[in-house]
């Protein structure tokens, strides 16, 4: 079981230092009554991700916020993979540039990659990760993933998001990820569809 406080919160830490991802999280987990907190409030810093892929990864992630807090947490890693490049940038999107969390930086060297790329073979996919461990020796964490296929953008469009939400092109939208509202964005991104595989696991092991 998920540990409670004095309060009867059911207290996840998020092992992200990112805002965006936290505000997502809080409102994908609100229906199931979490009390979701960033590894920050703890002041706990991030682990090297040494992992060779999103799972890897998010689990490395995850595990240390437990070490670290003593409660149970959550962490997904997730990233762009663009088929022109082989895959990437994959597990260092955000890193891509050189700079972590550098969004300006990341988008401008993908589209300088891309640069004589024609739209047809611009094809990519959003891929997340979510690991989610009651103690940090948890031998069976709780594991899915999510895949969101599209299409990279010649150029950024649209102020919502974040990452490469700019120039990610939503096929069936018409638009790019930073173009959707947050309500849509929630609900059929790849952290979405990661976290409806991870809802049915959480009600199948009564978390």
């Amino acid at each position: 079981m998920l540990v409670h406080n004095e309060n009867k919160e059911k207290i996840l830490v998020l092992a992200s230092g990112n805002a965006g991802k936290a505000r997502e999280f809080a409102k994908l987990l609100e229906p199931f009554g979490y009390t979701v907190k960033l590894q920050k409030e703890f002041n706990v810093d991030s682990p090297e991700e040494n992992g060779l892929s999103f799972v890897e990864n998010a689990l490395i992630k995850a595990r240390y916020a437990a070490a670290q807090t003593g409660y149970p947490a959550i962490a997904d890693d997730s990233g762009i993979c663009v088929d022109a490049l082989n895959g990437a940038p994959g597990i260092y999107s955000a890193r891509f540039s050189g700079e972590h969390g550098d969004d300006k930086s990341n988008n401008e060297k993908l589209l300088a990659l891309l640069k004589d790329v024609p739209l047809p073979k611009r094809t990519a996919f959003y891929f997340c990760a979510l690991a989610l461990v009651r103690t940090k020796d948890d031998p069976v964490p709780l594991i899915a993933t999510g895949k969101w296929c599209g299409t990279v953008g010649f150029k950024e469009q649209g102020s919502g998001g974040f990452g490469y939400d700019p120039l990610f092109l939503v096929t069936e939208r018409n638009c790019t990820v930073a173009q959707l509202p947050d309500q849509i964005k929630n609900l059929i991104s790849h952290r979405a569809r990661a976290m409806m595989k991870l809802k049915a696991m959480l009600h199948q092991n009564d978390l």
